[in-house]
């Protein structure tokens, strides 16, 4: 199931995006507090416009946050300030985000749950200002992925987190390939075991992150690579798409000599191509399409 953050992190892929991460303080009993808030600038360069989405970090001082980032969207646009874009199709003429017109829309992505009233207030003060606020939260977001079946499941060692899996968990969602990727699809209090298993059951492929700190972990990630076969070979189908980060052909033969038989994708084709090659293994494109009259 994929969180709010990961709806955050991954909504409006057809507009170009900047992201920046703002510093707001809150004063309180004669002490200051500071607080980041992560926000995003989306660029619709189709309709001329552009709107601004946050997430707020939950606690007490939600609401407060809620109020200062919606209230003034400036501060966000002006932290941007730095990032020159540019953007129109060949032979028309191109435009800078710059002279994009601001839409008014602006998307507060909160895990605390709010009030009516409190959400009726902050949608009247920011009408005032020709704001239009629309809140997601961790409801809407369970409500949206009901309808979202993982398409591939995501094994990877935990040292290999931050800098290849989740560029490609990311990626992936961007692309509207919805993946089990644990960093989003566990939450506090599940299972890790009930988790894995489901989404390996549920997935239509497996993303296998092939590196050293993989082949070396004969822990939980072996684990997984167990489960992956068993499930290729009770289905007799190919359901494993193997990434090689650093790693050659000797290392993966005394790992799994059948693996050497999968046709890979190398990691140091750079994360835009690793990501066309898998999304087009995960979702190939239809073909004998035939138009609907």
């Amino acid at each position: 199931m994929a969180t709010l953050r990961e709806y955050f992190d991954t909504d409006f892929p057809s507009v170009l995006n900047a992201a920046s991460t703002l510093t707001l303080t809150i004063n309180q009993g004669g002490s200051a507090t500071a607080f980041e808030v992560r926000g995003r600038v989306h660029y619709d360069f189709d309709s001329g416009t552009k709107y601004v989405s946050y997430f707020i970090p939950t606690g007490p001082e939600a609401y407060s946050l809620c109020e200062g980032v919606a209230m003034n969207p400036q501060w966000l646009f002006d932290s941007v300030k730095g990032v020159a874009v540019r953007a129109g199709y060949p032979g028309e003429r191109t435009h800078d985000a710059a002279d994009l017109k601001f839409s008014g829309r602006v998307f507060l992505y909160t895990e605390d749950l709010f009030s009516a009233e409190q959400v009726g207030k902050l949608e009247q003060r920011t009408k005032e200002q020709g704001l239009d606020v629309v809140f997601r939260t961790p409801t809407s977001a369970l409500e949206r992925s009901r309808y979202e079946k993982p398409l591939a499941f995501i094994s990877h060692d935990w040292r290999d987190k931050k800098d290849i899996a989740q560029p490609i968990a990311l990626g992936l969602s961007r692309m509207r390939c919805p993946v089990w990727y644990d960093e989003y699809s566990v939450k506090v209090g599940d299972s890790l075991r009930a988790s894995v298993e489901k989404g390996l059951k549920e997935s239509k492929k497996c993303v296998l992150i092939l590196s050293s700190n993989f082949l070396s972990n004969t822990g939980w990630t072996k684990t997984e690579f167990d489960s992956i076969f068993t499930r290729q070979i009770l289905e007799g189908s190919d359901v494993v798409l193997p990434v090689w980060c650093g790693v050659t052909k000797q290392q993966i033969y005394e790992y799994s000599p059948s693996l050497l038989d999968r046709l890979a994708v190398n990691w140091d084709l750079g994360i835009d191509e690793v990501l066309r090659k898998l999304h087009r293994a995960i979702e190939p494109p239809i073909s004998n399409y035939t138009p609907i009259p």
